[in-house]
């Protein structure tokens, strides 16, 4: 079998360290097996210099967050390629991608998900300033929520993104936003509390934020929320919890594949990753760009 590498956090702590001894130890079972950290890109950039796809087969221990490095930086490198399925060991706070590819929250059992699995084929999501995306990106409350619980996911694990949408709900006003899908405009003017442009289901570990949406059909599912009363977003804020809010008046569902968003600076989450505040981006899908090991 061809050799194996773990790719790892160093930051993690000791419950995560438990974790990744215990996939491992499921690994090393059935092939060779390396265990690599990588905190940095220069840390993937040296992984991917040594053990290039084709050579090995790579392994994620963490979450969205560390999947969408390893896919950037392979992407970077033009190295990404369906042909070259990742494995998945979920050890984030959401772990929101697992989620949605059926993906064993368990470490062990998700490394034997992997042994066992087969590869599934995924869209992947580029960015106009040179990003990627592979679950979801969303803008206004909910990257303002991501900041806030960043936090607090030590003390609270998943409750944080709980804790972080009712303190940055609270105080959110809403961005003026223009939101273009495939050339339609969807919303333009009046003010937006969340836009969300999906790949994935979930966000904040399991809230439904894009029901419908798949990470395989070659289109984004666009949310946009107008919610910006109290009582509209109090309303917003436990229909999304419930995966309810596609159904209310001010939210609107699209589908399509380039999506274009400008207005008011806006901060933007991209799979956990923070940034911005920024006035305008544009996101397009690329069907079939890569691979995960799903189980069988």
């Amino acid at each position: 079998m061809t050799p194996l590498v773990l790719v790892t956090n160093p930051a993690a702590g000791g419950t995560a360290r438990d974790a990744v001894s215990a996939a491992a130890a499921v690994l090393r079972a059935e092939a060779e097996l390396t265990v690599v950290e990588a905190a940095s890109p220069t840390d993937l950039d040296t992984l991917l210099g040594r053990w290039p796809p084709g050579t090995c087969r790579l392994v994620v221990a963490g979450g969205d967050g560390s999947v969408h490095q390893v896919v950037a930086a392979l992407h970077r490198r033009r190295m990404l390629a369906a042909d070259f399925p990742l494995g998945l060991v979920p050890l984030g706070t959401g772990n929101d991608l697992a989620r949605t590819l059926g993906v064993p929250l368990d470490p062990a059992e998700a490394a034997l998900a992997y042994l066992t699995g087969r590869p599934r084929v995924l869209d992947l999501v580029t960015d106009d300033a040179g990003g990627v995306m592979v679950n979801v990106v969303h803008l206004g409350v909910g990257a303002e929520a991501a900041r806030r619980a960043a936090a607090l996911k030590d003390r609270l694990g998943t409750a944080a993104y709980a804790v972080g949408s009712v303190s940055a709900g609270v105080g959110a006003t809403g961005w003026r936003l223009r939101v273009t899908v495939d050339d339609a405009v969807v919303h333009v003017g009046g003010e937006v509390l969340m836009v969300a442009v999906a790949n994935g289901r979930t966000i904040g570990g399991g809230a439904e934020v894009a029901p419908h949406a798949q990470p395989d059909d070659g289109l984004l599912d666009v949310v946009v929320a107008t919610s910006t009363g109290w009582v509209g977003r109090l309303g917003f804020a436990v229909a999304l919890r419930q995966g309810d809010h596609v159904e209310r008046d001010d939210v609107t569902v699209v589908r399509g594949r380039t999506v274009t968003v400008t207005g008011d600076p806006f901060p933007v989450n991209a799979d956990g990753e923070l940034e911005g505040p920024v006035t305008q981006r544009t996101w397009t899908v690329h069907a079939g760009a890569w691979s995960v090991v799903t189980p069988a």
